[in-house]
């Protein structure tokens, strides 16, 4: 006997309104990160217990009550220079990446459409600059400039476009040809406005999940340049600069510990957000990802049972 049970006693599944993808402990944990970290260099000024360039506190003193990550060689507070290191970094990594995102789309966009010479000549730019090591060729620029953090992020303009030109281009070729874009060709739309109207809105998926992942790569390489002294300078309180001069004072353990963790952090969380956002908007990849896992564990437990 089939009992037919009526539409509206039948239990009804709740939907959420975050996407399946966003839902994962690590899109998560990456999310609160990163909007702490947000937070905390917007209200930096107003949180930080001390005067980060004061020299008002012991030398050297380890974390206690008074300086919760205690005090460098000048008697500064490492927590309230944390702080304001987060307002040095963060808004200077994410500039960096949307300047890189935008050049490099516009070049690669720019290439794919028309082809021809002009594609030719802006590829062979784009792979003369991705011939030279990052790390290597914002170093040299950098020192070209003059050691400051917004020669620092010129630096990191100038090495990080080319891979979303080359992303943009490849996805441009692809779309050029297909009918909807030929149609509004055919209708008199300039390419230009074909460009910008037909083909870059269904490229951005791509672009936007490279650049959330480029984040923290910015945030480490501007970090760096700081510790190389080709950065931020001092007293200017930035992470890479506070890392640096832990290296002259190896004993005093927290100088370089909290400053090390909070890049860690949130580096991470960008990485965990653009993981997630990739799963978001390629729903398709995601749940390939998903069924090849449980495969995987079936043909190693067979494996380990034919042992």
């Amino acid at each position: 006997m089939n009992l037919v049970i009526p539409e509206k006693l039948a239990p009804k599944r709740r939907r959420s309104w975050l996407p399946r993808a966003w839902r994962t402990p690590l899109a998560l944990v990456g999310t609160v990160i990163a909007l702490v970290w947000i937070l905390v260099a917007i209200l930096a000024p107003w949180i930080a217990p001390h005067d980060p360039l004061a020299q008002d506190l012991p030398r050297l003193a380890a974390p206690s009550g008074d300086a919760i990550m205690g005090t460098d060689v000048n008697g500064r507070d490492v927590f309230s220079r944390l702080l304001l290191g987060a307002q040095t970094t963060i808004p200077l990594a994410l500039m960096l990446v949307v300047c890189a995102m935008v050049v490099g789309t516009i070049v690669g966009a720019v290439a794919g459409y028309l082809g021809g010479w002009v594609d030719e000549v802006l590829m062979r730019i784009t792979d003369m600059v991705m011939a030279f090591p990052t790390v290597i060729l914002a170093m040299v620029i950098a020192a070209s400039l003059g050691p400051s953090i917004m020669n620092a992020v010129i630096a990191g303009i100038i090495v990080a476009w080319p891979p979303y030109a080359r992303i943009t281009r490849s996805l441009v070729l692809g779309l050029r040809t297909q009918n909807y874009v030929v149609a509004g060709r055919l209708l008199g739309s300039s390419p230009l406005r074909s460009l910008a109207r037909d083909v870059l809105p269904n490229i951005a998926g791509p672009v936007l999940v490279l650049a959330s992942l480029d984040i923290g790569t910015a945030i480490l390489l501007l970090s760096g340049l700081s510790f190389l002294g080709l950065g931020a300078q001092p007293p200017t309180p930035e992470w890479g600069t506070m890392i640096a001069a832990a290296m002259q004072n190896t004993s005093a353990w927290w100088l370089g510990l909290f400053p090390g963790l909070a890049i860690l952090s949130i580096v991470m969380a960008f990485n965990f957000i653009g993981d997630s956002l990739r799963d978001a908007l390629d729903p398709l990849a995601a749940r390939e990802r998903e069924a090849e896992a449980p495969t995987a564990v079936s043909a190693a437990a067979a494996t380990g049972q034919a042992a």
